[in-house]
């Protein structure tokens, strides 16, 4: 008989800035774009940031061109869930490393923004099956979790600091890092209103669905089972679940 799932815990939504960090242009779209239009729609303010272009995703597609169109998908899908701020790092994408490198990136990001609240993906092995999560994904998630830590050090990547007019200040405010989709996840966020709006988001991304070649994929029923899945669990119609990482020490 199959084990019933534990039921999910609402997210604290007593906070104001945020920011997402994933590896590639349609990743926050394929789970977690319901969730901030629902945060726009109060008045949060989010940023979002694509370690890579995703350059490398459309086969068909030279990756300098495919950077240009996932660049500009993204842009309009983020736009339509209240983000209107989009950095890209333009990282390598399919190689990107866990290391030193990625944190001072990401570091960087989180000083420049000073957000409250992280958001990245599942970068778990798999995706709670025997589905393999992608190699780009590990890393940026694991580099996310040390970033946070490495933005409070003033003497971590003190290259980043000064008072120039590109000189940052070490920001230690994160209080969590929220990774969408992780098998693990033992929180979630109520997306019944804003379902739609995600729905879209990830329509935007038309030319990289099209380049899959997925024969009769439906962006809304794929959407829609996972949102479910996880609005069962919270007692809702649909919610995107989250593992909470806790920044402060001794949790």
């Amino acid at each position: 008989m199959a084990e019933t799932p534990s039921p999910l815990q609402p997210l604290d939504e007593d906070w104001q800035r945020a920011l997402c960090v994933v590896a590639h242009p349609d990743d926050m779209e394929f789970g977690a774009a319901a969730a901030v239009a629902r945060w726009t729609g109060q008045g949060k303010h989010v940023v979002y940031c694509m370690v890579t272009s995703g350059e490398a995703g459309i086969d068909g597609l030279a990756p300098d061109a495919c950077r240009e169109v996932r660049e500009e998908e993204q842009v309009r899908s983020a736009e339509i869930v209240g983000v209107d701020a989009v950095d890209f790092l333009r990282q390598p994408d399919g190689v990107l490393e866990y290391g030193v490198a990625l944190r001072s990136v990401i570091a960087a990001e989180v000083r420049r923004h000073r957000p409250d609240i992280v958001i990245t993906g599942n970068f778990r092995d798999t995706w709670g099956g025997r589905n393999l999560n992608q190699a780009d994904h590990i890393a940026v998630g694991r580099a996310v979790l040390d970033a946070v830590r490495d933005a409070g050090n003033r003497w971590v990547f003190a290259d980043q600091l000064g008072d120039g007019p590109d000189g940052l200040e070490p920001w230690g405010g994160v209080r969590e890092v929220w990774a969408f989709g992780s098998p693990e996840a033992t929180h979630a966020v109520d997306t019944t209103d804003t379902f739609d709006a995600g729905v879209e988001s990830l329509k935007a991304h038309a030319a990289y669905i099209d380049g899959l070649g997925w024969e009769n994929w439906d962006p809304r029923e794929f959407l829609e089972g996972m949102s479910r899945a996880a609005g069962s669990r919270l007692g809702v119609a649909f919610a995107a679940p989250f593992e909470v990482f806790p920044m402060g020490w001794g949790e």
